[in-house]
C-alpha cells in the first residue's frame, strides 16, 4: 500500500511542545494525513481530519500544558499507565468521547463524568467520528504473568482511518489475535518484563502479520527497559520490508 508516505513534522500541531518529545510523524490517508505523535510509555496522541486523538493518556501533563482538547480517548485498560483520571480530567470537555472496555467503565463509574461512551468488547467494532474502531483481545498467555492481565478485561484496537489501518497492542502477549491480523499498515507493539512479552515475541508476531511499519512502545518494565534494537534486529532480519520505527517513549520532563 503506497498511499501513505511518512514525514518528519517536528513541530507537530501544539502551540508549544517540550523539546524532549519524540519528533512526530505523518502519514497519508485517502481523507487527509494522520499525525503521530509519541508522549510517553503508552500514551500517544493523533491528529486526523482536525480530531485529536489520545490513546492511553496518563502523565502527559508533565510534558506541556497546552495540550490540545480531545475529541476522542482511547483507553485500554484499568493500570495506571493507561487510565489516569486526573490526566483525562485536564483533556476532556463534555464532547470528548471516550472508547473503553468494560472494566474501565466501572472504573470511571463513581467519577460520573458527563461524557458520551463507547463501549467496546473484545472484537466488536463501532465507528467512532468516522473512524471505524474494533477491540482486539489483549492478555497474558505465560505462567506467572496471567494475573497482570486477564483475557477479556482490556482491549487493544485496529482503527481505521480511511483504509490506513492502525494496531494499538495495549499490554499482552503474543496472543493468536495479534498473529492473526491482517493488512495492518501501523502497529504499536508493546514489550515489557514481567508484564506483557519479549523482544523475540513481539518480533515473532510482528513477522507473522507483517504491518508496513510498526513502533516498539510500551518497553519500560520492573527490570528497566527492553531492547529495542534487538527487536528492530529480530524483525529486519525476517522480514527486510517491515520499517521499525524507533522513538523515544521516555522523554525528560
Amino acid at each position: 500500500m503506497k498511499q501513505f508516505i511518512i514525514l518528519a513534522y517536528g513541530l507537530f500541531f501544539f502551540h508549544s511542545v517540550h523539546s524532549q518529545l519524540a519528533q512526530a510523524d505523518t502519514y497519508k490517508t485517502r481523507s487527509g494525513d494522520l499525525i503521530v505523535q509519541p508522549i510517553i510509555h503508552a500514551s500517544m496522541v493523533l491528529k486526523w481530519q482536525g480530531k485529536q486523538i489520545y490513546i492511553d493518556p496518563s502523565g502527559i501533563e508533565k510534558y506541556n500544558q497546552n495540550w490540545p482538547k480531545a475529541d476522542i480517548v482511547y483507553l485500554t485498560d484499568i493500570h495506571g499507565d493507561h487510565l489516569n483520571i486526573n490526566t483525562l480530567k485536564q483533556i476532556i470537555t463534555p464532547k470528548t468521547i471516550l472508547v473503553m472496555p468494560l472494566a474501565v467503565q466501572l472504573k470511571l463509574k463513581k467519577e460520573q463524568l458527563p461524557n458520551s461512551v463507547v463501549l467496546l468488547r473484545n472484537g466488536e467494532e463501532k465507528s467512532v467520528l468516522g473512524i471505524k474502531s474494533k477491540a482486539i483481545p489483549m492478555y497474558n498467555l505465560t505462567a506467572g504473568r496471567t494475573m497482570f492481565h486477564t483475557k477479556g478485561r482490556g482491549n487493544g484496537y485496529v482503527l481505521n482511518f480511511s483504509g490506513l489501518r492502525v494496531y494499538i497492542s495495549g499490554d499482552t502477549e503474543d496472543i493468536k489475535e495479534m498473529h492473526a491480523l491482517k493488512n495492518i499498515d501501523i502497529a504499536f507493539v508493546c514489550m515489557n518484563l514481567p508484564y506483557t512479552m519479549t523482544d523475540e515475541q513481539a518480533a515473532s508476531a510482528v513477522l507473522d502479520f507483517k504491518p508496513k511499519v510498526v513502533y516498539p512502545f510500551h518497553y519500560r518494565g520492573k527490570g528497566g527497559f527492553s531492547d529495542v534494537n534487538k527487536f528492530k534486529t529480530l524483525v529486519n532480519k525476517g522480514n527486510k520490508n517491515i520499517e521499525v520505527k524507533l522513538k523515544n517513549w521516555y522523554p525528560k520532563n
